[in-house]
């Protein structure tokens, strides 16, 4: 029996490493953390989009703890989501929050021993990304090495689209005959718009312009995105 467990938020990139996942194993359990977000929303969708795409369980785990420390645009009202051209202008974006993955992904982890899983899945990536250095290929690898040591099990921290851009991740989506899915029920805007967004903020626009590109380009992305997939 292979199992998986997702780090699942209900958005594009976890949706997608979702509907995969469920190709490749036997059994896949999703975890979806309650930090205090901005948008109560994403952990609704998330709920309904586990359900619906035939998950073997969904854990939400209150980690509230960490909104009282991180300080973000994510965690804080008063503290405005920027537009893309503010992301971009800024080093660090106001909507980074400090240590959400290196805690997101221990604590899958340790739900992954309970479970009996072999592989933590998680979809970060460093090719199209708004700079979150907890988002690295090195940051991941770096965690997966300390949490296997700390637990005394080799349990493998997956990220199928660290190297995919987005309009490689919406071909993956439609390889596996997704991509309305994705496209109107997953909530990925730091807005809290679900499907389509706002079309403002730095979330929105890798997302449209990923889209864009790939409808526009199919088979060519498509091809780029098969040859990657090859063992």
């Amino acid at each position: 029996m292979k199992r998986a467990v997702v780090v699942f938020s209900g958005g594009q990139d976890s949706t997608t490493c979702l509907i995969q996942a469920l190709k490749h194993y036997d059994e896949v359990h999703c975890i979806t953390f309650d930090y205090g977000q901005r948008h109560r929303l994403e952990i609704e969708v998330a709920q309904k989009l586990s359900l619906q795409l035939g998950a073997k369980a969904h854990k939400v785990l209150d980690v509230t703890l960490l909104s009282e420390l991180a300080i973000s645009s994510l965690t804080r009202d008063n503290i405005p989501v920027p537009d893309f051209k503010e992301s971009e202008a800024s080093g660090l974006p106001s909507t980074f929050v400090p240590g959400r993955n290196i805690l997101f992904l221990t604590l899958a982890a340790i739900y992954a021993y309970q479970v009996q899983a072999e592989a933590v899945i998680t979809g970060v990536c460093e090719t199209d990304f708004s700079g979150y250095p907890d988002c690295r290929d090195e940051f991941v690898k770096s965690l997966n090495h300390a949490v296997s040591l700390g637990l005394a099990k080799d349990i493998r921290f997956e990220t199928p689209l660290m190297w995919l851009d987005k309009a490689q991740t919406w071909a993956l989506a439609d390889h596996y005959g997704h991509l309305e899915t994705i496209r109107q029920q997953t909530l990925t805007c730091y807005n809290g718009i679900q499907g389509d967004g706002c079309g403002e903020c730095a979330a929105c626009h890798l997302r449209s312009k990923g889209l864009n590109y790939y409808l526009s380009n199919k088979q060519a992305v498509m091809n780029s995105l098969l040859e990657q997939l090859k063992p």
